[in-house]
This record gives structure tokens, sequence and C-alpha cells, in this order.
């Protein structure tokens, strides 16, 4: 329970809290099965959630009707990952029943806070791909357009992160263990997915020829509906999450005979296609298992997507005016090559026509420049798993080849580097590239990175569609960041905004002149201290450390990667440790700081395991230096996901955004953490550039290398970071530390691949060029801090101007530029949203 509230909730009419109170104790009866008398707290939530779920559903069935009465056009969104989180809370806020469900409970004598831990995270998801993807579902329903989801039903998600003596380990995330309240499973809605068998070559009784895959094994997908509410319910859309079931679940022959594992031996082979999120694919079954889930996905969505709009239209000139389907990264890339074969195997349609048709229907999202992490699959593979999509393959290959030629005939160059089939690593398969062939519209997500992707990843396509590709800034759904995350800005902000302000951001301009009221800046500072000594409860609680709200709140919160530089968060707690233990001037000008870092590392990513492991082992001598401990504590929490999100983000006084300048795509947390009144010190990559602009660059503290620099410095022989290291002694000694086996006296070299990959293999990632002036940039956030109503005033500037980044804007953006869709059921009061 959240006893540190400073502002009051609403008291909602007695008529209504009965009412809901007659069906929430219906629900405890007769769908729990229990009284009063025996009930967990996760009976409670049980009940709860299916009464709100009851009111969902009556607004989802009414927004269903409304859409197929106006036939418009819809929205399909792919992605493998949808980092939804908890339900319960969200539903209640978007459909206006937070404070009757409050106050039912407080009478049968719950909080509710407490019954909404019982909710288990949805582990759909790993990073901000899959909330990305859960900001944009929602923002289609809070904008009335008609959007649906459509990803898999995972039984273990990812992993559930553990810590043991600081090393990362891995435990299946049993999120459905009790069930999910918020799902509607569809027996009825199941499609065939086929893989390997052989392809045949036919003539039919017209003459034509066709092609017929034969001698498949098949998967069954069978649909998940999960509804999503806009703000205000006004429109409801679904994501469709797709399990995978055999096709012959039982067989009685063998378990008659006593095999009784090869009984349900196709049924477990079946099913291990949706159990984990990115199974490791180091080995061949894992890569043959990840390919898999890419192609059972975008199958069974494609199958669903054709039937729908065939249950309304006849004709298949109608498909673009009715249907745009968004490829999210990569992975559902085979969604290209299977909407070709369905209109041409299964509707008959000619190559001309259905091209026409599936490249107009399709627009993709690119969230890398790192040329490592775009997909690639062995031809080898395709060819045993899916035989008729590398011939569609081939075939896309074929002409679009002959245009660049048509074009170009004198760079064979061009043709080798554009090609959809890498000839030179193994002959490989170019996700990325029959994504961006097979699109209408190819976006980046944030100015920058657009930028880089036409004159780096992708600067042959710019050049052979200059107009294809286009920036679409990422944003983030303040229903979820604020009016739910952080109760005590939201109920700050009453009454100086509109009431509408979580359907309309822009709203949040109105506080710009707040910045100088010293009356408003004290209720400021008093929100974000309730929201930080929340946050240090739940440190103490799991992790038995004592961290003083006071402190300021340094945070790195994101997925442990070198180029997201956690690295260089803790070089920098490493010298303020050193300058607090030399003590004089220079450390008395130090803020006391809790320094809070989470996230995951991916299960064979050593090199991030090994900076987890560095984290808690500085940690462990910070954290128990008496000299030092009351002005520094360095904190990792696990198993990052998003209802931890929720507690930290609202606490942040700091969000560090240091990845290496040219690397982040666009990043969202930081986003959430300055909409959450967080100042940002980071570097200029990704949306950090355009947040500056927005907020001012006087309210942000950039530091480090542009990402020009970046490119200058990796040429061979212009960077040695050797010479770095011997200008800079305090940089000097931190990496001596690392080396000599300071942090690590029971295993002295157990760092020294990070110092090794730092001193002697080049610092890919330049720590070591950038560390000088993120030390000075911390200086100044220290400076700034002395000064609490300065630092006030720029916290609320940086709430205030954030209203560009809602994922509103961004669907809004999307919606006219890429879609061609209009809003047709908007929440009431969102004119200006629409048309601002």
């Amino acid at each position: 329970m959240d006893d540190s509230t400073p502002f009051e909730a609403s008291e909602p009419p007695a008529k209504e809290v009965d009412s809901f109170k007659r069906r929430l104790l219906e629900h405890l009866v007769h769908t729990v099965g229990k009284d009063q008398v025996t009930t967990t707290g996760r009976d409670w939530y049980n009940a709860l959630a299916r009464t709100v779920r009851d009111l969902l559903v009556e607004m989802w069935m009414d927004s269903t009707r409304s859409t197929y009465r106006g036939d418009v056009k819809r929205v399909y969104y792919l992605s493998l990952e949808f980092l939804i989180g908890r339900s319960l809370m969200n539903n209640l806020l978007n459909t206006g029943f937070l404070d009757i469900a409050r106050k039912t409970l407080a009478e049968l004598g719950h909080d509710l806070d407490d019954i909404a831990e019982e909710e288990p995270e949805a582990a759909l998801g790993n990073g901000g791909l899959g909330r990305l993807a859960a900001c944009f579902i929602d923002s289609m329903a809070t904008l009335g357009i008609a959007g649906y989801g459509y990803g898999i039903r995972y039984d273990y998600g990812m992993f559930a992160q553990e810590i043991e003596d600081g090393w990362q380990s891995e435990m299946p995330d049993h999120w459905l263990y009790h069930g999910n309240a918020w799902e509607f499973a569809r027996p009825e809605v199941v499609y065939p997915v086929r893989f390997y068998g052989r392809v045949e070559t036919q003539v039919n009784e017209a003459g034509r020829t066709v092609y017929v895959w034969k001698d498949t094994e098949e998967i069954l997908a069978m649909a998940y509906d999960q509804p999503v509410p806009g703000f205000g319910a006004w429109t409801v859309n679904n994501t469709r999450l797709w399990a995978a079931k055999s096709s012959r679940v039982f067989d009685l022959k063998r378990f008659n005979q006593g095999d009784y594992l090869g009984s349900v031996r196709q049924q477990g082979e079946s099913e291990n296609l949706s159990r984990v999120l990115y199974p490791d694919d180091s080995t061949s079954m894992g890569k043959e298992l990840r390919l898999k889930q890419e192609y059972f996905f975008v199958c069974a969505a494609l199958k669903d997507i054709l039937r729908r709009f065939k249950s309304q239209h006849e004709s298949w000139a109608d498909l673009p005016d009715k249907v745009a389907i968004q490829l999210n990264d990569t992975h559902p890339a085979l969604a290209v090559p299977e909407m070709m074969r369905l209109l041409m195997d299964k509707y008959g349609l000619d190559w001309d026509f259905a091209w026409d048709l599936s490249s107009r229907v399709f627009s993709y999202t690119n969230h890398t420049l790192l040329p490592e992490a775009l997909e690639t699959w062995p031809v080898a593979l395709f060819e045993s798993m899916l035989p008729r999509h590398l011939m569609i393959i081939y075939e896309i290959n074929r002409r679009f080849l002959g245009e660049v030629q048509k074009l170009f005939p004198n760079d064979a160059d061009l043709v080798r580097r554009v090609s959809l089939i890498d000839e030179e690593h193994g002959r490989r398969v170019r996700m990325a590239h029959i994504a961006f062939v097979g699109s209408h519209a190819v976006n980046g997500v944030a100015r920058i990175h657009t930028e880089l992707m036409k004159t780096t990843i992708f600067s042959d396509f710019h050049k052979l569609y200059p107009q294809r590709i286009v920036n679409k800034t990422n944003g983030v759904t303040p229903r979820r960041w604020v009016n739910q995350a952080n109760r005590h800005l939201a109920k700050l902000v009453a009454g100086r905004v509109d009431e509408n302000w979580p359907a309309n951001l822009e709203e949040f301009r109105k506080l710009v002149p707040l910045a100088g009221d010293k009356d408003f800046t004290r209720k400021f500072r008093a929100a974000k201290l309730a929201n930080k000594e929340r946050l240090a409860r739940l440190i103490a609680e799991r992790l038995k450390t004592e961290v003083d709200p006071a402190s300021l709140f340094d945070v790195h919160v994101k997925r442990i990667h070198e180029y997201k530089r956690q690295l260089l968060n803790v070089l920098g707690v490493i010298a303020r440790y050193n300058r607090l233990k030399d003590g004089g001037k220079q450390a008395r000008k130090m803020a006391p700081r809790t320094v809070l870092l989470a996230g995951k590392a991916a299960p064979g990513y050593r090199m991030a395991k090994l900076v987890i492991k560095l984290i808690h082992d500085v940690g462990k001598l910070v954290n128990n230096d008496k000299d030092t401990n009351d002005r520094l504590k360095l904190i990792f929490l696990p198993n990052y996901n998003v209802a931890l999100a929720e507690k930290i983000i609202p606490a942040a006084d700091l969000s560090q955004q240091i990845s290496t300048a040219g690397t982040e795509a666009s990043g969202t947390g930081n986003m959430k953490l300055a909409l959450n009144g967080a100042l940002t010190i980071g570097t200029r990559d990704g949306a950090n550039i355009e947040m500056a602009e927005e907020v001012g660059e006087e309210n942000f503290f950039f530091f480090g290398l542009t990402a020009d620099e970046v490119m200058a410095y990796r040429q061979p022989g212009a960077y040695d970071p050797k010479i770095v290291i011997a200008q800079n002694p305090e940089l000097a000694r931190v990496l001596r530390m690392l080396g000599d086996g300071t942090f690590s006296p029971d295993d002295r070299d157990r760092f020294r691949p990070i110092y090794d990959a730092l001193v002697h293999h080049g610092d890919w990632y330049l720590l070591c060029a950038d560390f000088a002036d993120y030390m000075a940039a911390q200086d100044r956030v220290d400076k700034l801090w002395a000064d609490q109503e300065a630092w006030s005033a720029m916290a609320v500037l940086n709430v205030a101007r954030m209203g560009r980044f809602s994922s509103d804007v961004t669907i809004m953006d999307y919606a006219r530029d890429i879609w061609d869709v209009a809003p047709h059921r908007p929440a009431p009061g969102l004119g200006a949203a629409l048309t601002g």
C-alpha cells in the first residue's frame, strides 16, 4: 500500500460503487468460486479483473460493430514482441473505473494497489521493440483508428532474470501459471501452418503453371484475443496472439503400447514453437526454431487478415484501400513472400497483380543501424523449411535486380550489395532487404536514425528509391507512463490542464509558466519525493539495502549492451568513489547519489553479463564503504520489466541516455523519464537530439562525440585509446582498478576482458574517448542539484515540453503519411490532438 500520497483521490458516486461492488462479488462467487472468508489476494484480483473485463467487452463489441458498419481501413501491426505490462490498472484508468474500483475495495477492506500487485506481467516482449508496439496499439485505440496487433502468445516469455553472486541467471517466466484473466481463447480461429516438404510444378485446367507445396509438416495456430481500450474506451482494439497447437494431440495407439512419452511427443514438439521469445539460436536447432516462429505468426496473421477482408469485399483491387500492414523490424519480413504465396497459390492471382497489391499494403519500420542485428538466414535452411517461399524470394530478387541493372547498367557491385541473397557469407537470405523491397514505405524512428539509414545500411536502396525512406520519431503513451505510473504527477496537474490531457499531451505546455512558480515547484518536488520513497521501500524489500530518497536518483534502465554503455556509467561511479575517498574540494561539491541500473543481458552475450557482474562487484565495495556510502550507492534491480519501470521511472531525477552516438535508433525510455520530470544526461544520439530541441538544450546535459565524429574515430589508425588514457590520470586510475582485481579479489583477472577491450582492442564503443566529457557533464549535474529550485524549474520544463513525444502524435503521422487511414471513432475531446 502506498501511504505517501500527498494528493486525495476523487470520491465516486455511491450508486456506481454499489453497482460495481455487486458485479465484483458475483464474480468472486460464480467465477472464482470463493466467499469473502476464504479469499486470497489473487482471488480478489481475478474477481476484479473479470469484473472490469465484462465492462470492457461491452465497449469492445460496440467498437467492433462500428468498425464493420463503417467498412473502415484497418491497420495490422505485426510484431514478434508486445511488451504490454500489467493490464488491470491501465484498463481501470482508460475505462474510467479506477476511483470506483478503489472505493469498492476499500469498503470491502482491501487496497487496490495491493490487489494490483497480484497480476503477473505478460511475458510477451523484451525491450523497446515490444514496448513500442504496446504503446502504438494503445494510441490507435485512443485515436479511434481500427488497429490490430498480431504476435505470439509465449508460454514463458524470454526469461526471468535472477542474480546469483552478481551473475545473471535465466529462469522460465511462468506468467501463465494462474491463467490470463484478460484474454479470450478462440479455438474456432485456427489456421494450419506448414513447414518442410517439396514444391511440385503443375499445369492447371486453364493452362497456367501452378506450384503445389506437398508432403509438409503441419502445426496449428490458435488465436487468443486481448482487448486494448483507448482513453475513455471509446474505441477498443484487439491484440491477437497465436499459440502453437499440434494437429495430433495424443497418440492413443502408442500410449496403449506403453510408449507414454511417444504418445505426446508430437504435441510437445509442435507446442515448443510458442514456448519462449528469442530461443537461443547458437545451434542449428535454435536457428530452425527461430525461423519457424517468424513464419508461424505471419502465416496465421495473413490468413486471418485476408479472411476478414474477403468476408466484406469481393474485389482484390480493394485490398490496399482496406488493409495496411506494418512490419515491426525484420522479424515479420516473411510476410512479404507469404502474402505473394497466398495471393497466387491460394487465390489464383497472377504475379504482377499480386505484387502490386502486396507492395501497396506493406510498410516496414527499421530499428537498428548495427549491421550484425539485421537478420539473415541460411539459404539451405529456407530450402529445407520453406521451399515455396525461397522460390518466391528468388523471383522477387530476379525482377528487382533486373530493375537495378536497367537503372545502373554498369554497376555490378551495386547489384551484389542490394541483392536479397548474400552470396559472400555462405549464401544467406537478407530479411531487411526483403522488407525494404516489398514495402511502399520504410521508416526510421528518430530523425538522426533515419538520416543514417540513408547514408549507411540502406544507402544503396535510398539511391534506388529516394522517396521511400521516411522518418517517424517514436513516442510513448502518456496513459500508462504518467496517468497510471505517476499518479502523484497526474493529480498535481489536475485543474491546471484540460482533463483530457492523457489523450492530448500538448496540454502540458500550460505548465511552462509554472516552472517559475515556487508553490508549484514545491508541490512538484513533493510528488517526486513520494515516488522516490516508494522506490526506496521496494529496494529495501528486494535487496535489503537502504537508500536515501533525498539523494539524487541517477537512473540507467535498458537492455544491457555494449553500445548502450552501462560500462561508461560504472566507470563514472568508480571515478566518483575515488573522488569521495580522496576527499577535498571536488568531493564536497558532489551531490549525494543513488545510481540505479536495471536491464537484462541476452543469455549468450558474455560481455554484457560480465558488465552486470562488474556492477554488483563495484556496488559491493561502494555500498559497504562507511567513508562513502552516505554519499554514493550503486544499485542493480533484477528482472527489469514494465511493472518495475513503472516504479523506477517516476522516481528518477537523472536519466542516463549515453549510447555511442549513431548506434541508438531512437530510444523510448529517454522520453518516459523526461516526461516524468527526470533531466537527461546523454549523447547526441537517437531521439535525444529532438528532445533537446523541444525542451531546450540549456535544460539538457549533452556530452561526447557526435555520430560523424564517431565514424571518423573508427577509421583505421584514427583513434588510439592508450593515448587518451595516458592524458587522463582519473581514467587511467579507474582502468587500473579494473585490471588489477580491486573489485574482484577472489579472481583478479575476472574483468580483464573488459580492460583489454578498452585498452588493447580499440575501445570500439569509444568509452575512453567520451569519458572526460561525461565526467564534466556529471559535474554540471552536481552543480545544478545544489540549487533545488533551479533543478525543479528545469524538470517542470521537461515535463511541459514533451507533448510531441506522445505516441498519439507518432501514430497520427503514420496514419497520414504511410497507412492512409483516418480516425473513425476518436474519444470525445480529441479535436485538438487530431488537428494539431
